[in-house]
């Protein structure tokens, strides 16, 4: 596993913004910062959130999407440079080249310039990202791809801007790589084993571990349609 430091090729940020249906908004589409960003607790300055309820918070503070999944996706959409020519398709806050979900932790900490970062879950595509790609299954490719990125909290804040290095500095549960997490979440979906680890891992926010707990007592998956389209469908 990768623990080899990776340098940020950008930092965005974005304000909500008409998007999509009339009177909806959203802050998916960012633009990239130049010169250093302050980092604290709730994100990125000069980055807010639409939707309060589902995006944004200490667990969600930076949103961070490997600028190496883009060429895959290019092929697989048959281009699409309109969006994936530079970072920014996905909402991200961060986008770096040479680390991805197989390289990456739960609870890892990760210095990016002079912030303390940690990781502390995959993202939960929407059905947002429907609308930004004009295709009705593209929340459901990003999770079924498991090319989900990933969300940081702010441990300790700094200043970040494209060029710094990304550096790890501990690594607590190498047990659990994000593609762990993404398989027990999305394809291994009652592996009771897994499920019962993962409940436990304090660095996983409880939203997660409760979850985790609802599989295990129910012995059945939550319902992904409202997140993924809007639909009554898990896919």
């Amino acid at each position: 596993m990768a623990a080899a430091p990776v340098r940020i090729g950008a930092v965005l940020v974005g304000q909500p913004a008409p998007f999509g249906r009339p009177g909806q908004t959203s802050a998916i589409v960012k633009a990239p910062v130049s010169g250093p960003a302050t980092v604290g607790t709730g994100g990125v300055e000069g980055d807010r959130q639409a939707d309060l309820r589902v995006h944004g918070g200490p667990d969600k503070a930076v949103n961070h999407y490997p600028f190496d999944h883009y060429a895959t996706w290019r092929a697989e959409l048959g281009g699409r440079d309109d969006l994936l020519s530079a970072p920014g398709a996905f909402g991200e806050n961060l986008s770096t080249t040479g680390l991805t979900e197989a390289d990456v932790c739960i609870g890892d900490t990760w210095r990016a310039g002079t912030a303390l970062l940690q990781v502390s879950q995959t993202r939960q595509p929407c059905w947002k990202l429907n609308q930004r790609f004009q295709l009705q299954d593209m929340a459901a490719r990003v999770q079924q791809t498991g090319r989900t990125g990933w969300y940081w909290r702010v441990l300790e804040p700094g200043t970040v801007q494209a060029g710094d290095a990304l550096t790890l500095a501990e690594r607590a549960w190498p047990d659990w790589p994000l593609a762990r997490l993404l398989r027990v979440f999305y394809v291994d979906v009652l592996d009771r084993d897994a499920l019962r680890e993962l409940a436990t891992l304090p660095c996983v926010p409880a939203s997660w571990r409760g979850r985790a707990e609802q599989r295990l007592a129910r012995g059945e998956v939550e319902d992904w349609g409202p997140r993924l389209g809007g639909g009554a469908t898990r896919l």
